[in-house]
């Protein structure tokens, strides 16, 4: 989703961002123990981010100031809203020509509840027939599952599915290890990280194309 659907980038800088400073902790610290939890944040072992905040506290047998942790919350669900507030026309355009043509649209995506608060509220919402938010089914990309809950929710098989994504996570790799189509969107951010693996996508709009090769084999 972010980096294919939205981005939280404007050229070299975050769109917005929040401080963790009140917490207490050094920052290289705290930033080790957040990507620690990063799987178990995807797979909502926490409830919730708060939670994550409190844990990563009492591993570092600090004091948890739960009005703290609340602030650093809101700030975080604040900045995580804001690439839902300006979306790409292209990629409404694009979705709801694939939608003309009958497409289904499904999304997988590896978060954590406070990370996709914004979607809701987006055009996506009433775009999509189905949604797979990682945090919800208890799987992450790559694991095949989250791929095969998505693909049997759309009733469609592997084979016959396009993944579209920036390459994060090793989505793509685990999109084509259960068959799938895989693509790299570039449009947003330029990245080497499959090489040329899989293709790549430098506009949303070249998706149609590529669906509409599929439907004439």
């Amino acid at each position: 989703m972010y980096e294919t659907l939205i981005t939280e980038w404007d050229g070299d800088q975050k769109k917005a961002t929040y401080s963790v400073t009140k917490l207490g902790l050094d920052e290289h610290v705290y930033k080790k123990e957040w990507a620690e939890r990063i799987d178990r944040r995807m797979t909502g072992a926490f409830e919730n981010h708060q939670c994550a905040l409190e844990d990563i506290l009492k591993s570092n047998n600090q004091t948890v100031d739960k009005s703290i942790i609340d602030e650093i919350h809101l700030q975080r669900v604040r900045a995580k809203t804001v690439p839902f507030l300006n979306i790409d026309n292209e990629i409404i355009n694009t979705l709801h020509l694939l939608k003309n043509m009958n497409i289904k649209l499904g999304l997988i995506s590896n978060c954590a509840p406070e990370e996709v608060e914004g979607w809701s509220q987006s055009p996506f919402a009433e775009i999509f027939d189905t949604t797979i938010f990682s945090y919800k089914v208890k799987y992450a990309k790559p694991n095949p599952k989250i791929y095969s809950i998505a693909c049997e929710a759309l009733k469609v098989a592997p084979q016959d599915s396009i993944f579209i994504g920036d390459g994060g996570s090793n989505e793509l790799q685990g999109a084509a290890d259960v068959g799938m189509n895989a693509y790299q969107a570039t449009w947003f951010r330029q990245s080497n990280l499959h090489g040329d693996v899989f293709p790549k996508l430098n506009n949303p709009g070249d998706v149609i194309g590529i669906v509409r090769s599929k439907l004439e084999v």
